[in-house]
């Protein structure tokens, strides 16, 4: 799978458990035009006691009964990947345990994204590693010095993109935190990228200007879906609109600019840029000065940055008002 310039549309567990809803949002994201879909791929026994707690934005019901009811069994994951690849998308899952990363490898999966609360969870990061398999790690909780330890483990991997992450939901733009794109970069010198758990586009769009090469964002029916993600997602237009943004940042930061390269502009410095022209009728012979000259459109004469240059010099001929002045008019 190419990392480079990605739109990751995370539908996680916003299915709810319904098969029918993970092809359709496969669609819709295939629709919007993202590259890669990805969703999460628990197991709860494997991952989960029973009496984990829930998180602070979602309360919904326990964790291990909602891992077990939207879970998929191994031959769904298989068409859903395969799904995916008719639709002419990336298969992208979080593996949240050992059990999880093997599966995922047996169907297929194209890459592995690490969640944030998995940073740490070294055991499984060198079985993913020990696949080959590209990987997206996040790191929305954790700090350099747990962040050093994942990187080196998945470096012994496949290709990587490390992902700077807020783990809020909704994330506020204090917390974005887009400097860390470049800290990132030049620490581990892999691409990096940004998982955004903002409202609207905007985080998303200036990652992409800091260099994040990709963009991951949580994508829904609706806002109103229940679960953990859809009140703080995306929705299918909203997405398209975004993919297309996106591409253009990416186009942008891709074709850098000389700026003192102004062959492009030729045409048009003609037509906007002011010449230096005869502000009334100057008789041969008169020495010119300021009050004799104007600055007028186009400008494919005397430029009128050389003014300077025209004053003190003498007509070389007469010179009848708006008669735009050429170096031979002068002595």
């Amino acid at each position: 799978m190419n990392l480079h310039h990605i739109v990751i549309a995370e539908v996680g567990s916003v299915h709810d458990g319904s098969f029918g809803n993970a092809l359709r949002l496969i669609d819709a994201c295939a629709e919007a035009q993202v590259d890669v879909v990805k969703f999460q791929t628990h197991i709860s026994a494997a991952e989960t006691l029973k009496d984990a707690p829930m998180p602070p934005y979602f309360k919904g019901e326990p964790r291990f009964e909602y891992f077990e009811r939207t879970g998929f069994s191994e031959t769904k994951w298989r068409e859903l990947a395969a799904h995916c690849q008719a639709r002419g998308v990336g298969f992208l899952s979080s593996p949240f345990s050992i059990e999880a990363v093997e599966l995922l490898d047996r169907v297929g999966v194209d890459a592995f994204k690490i969640a944030s609360g998995e940073v740490t969870n070294l055991p499984m990061l060198d079985r993913i590693a020990q696949t080959g398999k590209p990987v997206l790690l996040s790191s929305g909780m954790s700090d350099w010095t747990e962040l050093d330890a994942a990187v080196a483990v998945l470096k012994r991997g496949g290709p990587l993109v490390v992902m700077q992450c807020a783990t809020a939901y909704p994330c506020p733009p204090e917390q974005v935190g887009l400097n860390v794109i470049a800290e990132m970069a030049a620490r581990y010198g892999v691409p990096v990228g940004y998982s955004d758990h903002t409202f609207g586009p905007a985080a998303a769009l200036a990652a992409a200007a800091h260099g994040a090469v990709a963009i991951e964002k949580h994508f829904t029916f609706s806002r109103l879906m229940y679960g953990s993600d859809a009140p703080n997602a995306t929705e299918p237009t909203e997405f398209r609109d975004l993919v297309q943004w996106l591409k253009q940042v990416w186009r942008m930061t891709a074709h850098p600019v000389d700026k003192s390269d102004t062959r492009p502009y030729a045409q048009m410095k003609q037509i906007f840029e002011k010449s230096v022209v005869a502000a009334r009728a100057i008789p041969a012979g008169k020495v010119i000065e300021a009050a004799d000259l104007a600055y007028k459109k186009p400008g494919d004469g005397i430029s009128a940055s050389r003014w300077r240059e025209v004053i003190g010099r003498k007509a070389a001929r007469d010179l009848a008002p708006d008669t735009k002045l050429a170096m031979q008019d002068l002595r």
